[in-house]
C-alpha cells in the first residue's frame, strides 16, 4: 500500500507545484512506483508534465463528482514508474458542488483508496488555498510537506496552515503526520536566506528537512519545455536537491538501505 503524501502551502509562489513535480520524477527515478495527483484548478503539475490542460477531458473533478474510477484516467508520463492524475478548470467547481455532499471531506480519501495500492507513493499537489479540495487532500493523505521559500515573509500564514492540520488531525484525519518542512528558492548569496534558515530551524526543529531547495535556472525552466528536472537536466543543482529529498524522505520511512556514506550526494 503506497504513503500519500500531500504538498500544501495556502501562499502561492512557494515551490509547491515544483516540488510536487519534482519529487514524484525523483523518486520515480529511484525506482518507486509513484502517481502525482494534481489537485489544483490551475493545472501547473499537469501542464509541467507535458501535458495540455485544455486537451484533458477527464480529471480528479470527475474522479470526485462523478466517481470516475482513477486508474481509468491515469496518464503515463516520460518518466517510467512515474503516473498523472490530471487536473483541469473545472476543479473550481468542485467545492460548491461538495458542499452539500454527505461527508464532504472524505471524497478525495475515496478516490485515493481505489488506487493506493497500485503504487509505492502518492503525491498530492494542493492548490494554493485552505479550501475544501485542500483539506480533501490533507484527509486523504499520510503526511504533508511544507515548502517555505526562504524570503522575508516565510513565516507568514504558516501558522494558520499548522492549525489547519491540527484541525484536520483531530476531526478528520487522526494519522496525519507532518513529513517536513522544505525549504525553497535559497539564494546562498543573500544574507537574508541565510537568516531565514536559521529562524524556520530554530521555531520548528526537527521537522525541518536538512534537504534545501536552491534556485536555480534549469529547474526554473523546466516547466516550460513540459519536463521535470529529472528529464530536462538531471546533471543540475535542482535535480540534485530534489534526488536529496526523495533519499531522505525515504531514510525517514525506513524504505532504503543505501550505507550511511552514500545517504545524501554531494552537493
Amino acid at each position: 500500500m503506497g504513503k500519500v503524501i500531500a504538498i500544501a502551502n495556502q501562499k502561492g509562489g512557494v515551490g509547491k507545484t515544483t516540488t510536487a513535480i519534482n519529487l514524484s520524477s525523483a523518486l520515480a527515478i529511484l525506482e518507486f512506483k509513484t502517481l502525482l495527483i494534481d489537485a489544483d484548478p490551475q493545472a501547473n503539475a499537469t501542464s509541467g508534465l507535458g501535458f495540455d490542460p485544455k486537451n484533458i477531458k477527464t480529471s480528479i473533478y470527475e474522479c470526485i463528482i462523478d466517481e470516475v474510477k482513477p486508474k481509468d484516467i491515469v496518464l503515463k508520463t516520460e518518466t517510467p514508474s512515474l503516473d498523472l492524475l490530471p487536473a483541469h478548470i473545472d476543479l473550481v467547481g468542485a467545492e460548491i458542488e461538495m458542499i452539500n455532499l454527505p461527508n464532504r471531506e472524505m471524497m478525495m480519501r475515496k478516490v485515493v483508496d481505489k488506487i493506493k495500492d497500485e503504487y509505492d507513493f502518492i503525491i498530492i499537489d494542493c492548490s494554493p488555498s485552505l479550501g475544501l479540495i485542500t483539506i480533501n487532500s490533507l484527509t486523504a493523505a499520510d503526511s504533508v510537506i511544507i515548502p517555505v521559500q526562504c524570503e522575508y515573509f516565510a513565516l507568514e500564514g504558516l501558522g494558520k496552515l499548522l492549525n489547519t492540520i491540527r484541525i484536520v488531525q483531530d476531526r478528520l484525519n487522526h494519522d496525519l503526520d507532518i513529513e517536513g518542512i522544505l525549504l525553497t528558492m535559497y539564494d546562498n548569496r543573500l544574507r537574508l536566506a541565510k537568516q531565514v534558515v536559521q529562524d524556520v530551524r530554530m521555531h520548528f526543529e526537527q521537522i525541518v528537512f536538512n534537504t534545501i531547495i536552491h534556485r536555480n535556472t534549469r529547474l526554473g525552466e523546466a516547466p516550460s519545455f513540459g519536463q521535470s528536472i529529472m528529464t530536462h537536466d538531471i546533471d543540475s543543482k535542482g535535480a540534485t536537491n530534489y534526488l536529496n529529498l526523495a533519499k531522505e524522505i525515504l531514510q525517514k520511512n525506513d524504505l532504503t538501505k543505501i550505507p550511511n556514506k552514500d545517504k545524501i550526494i554531494e552537493e
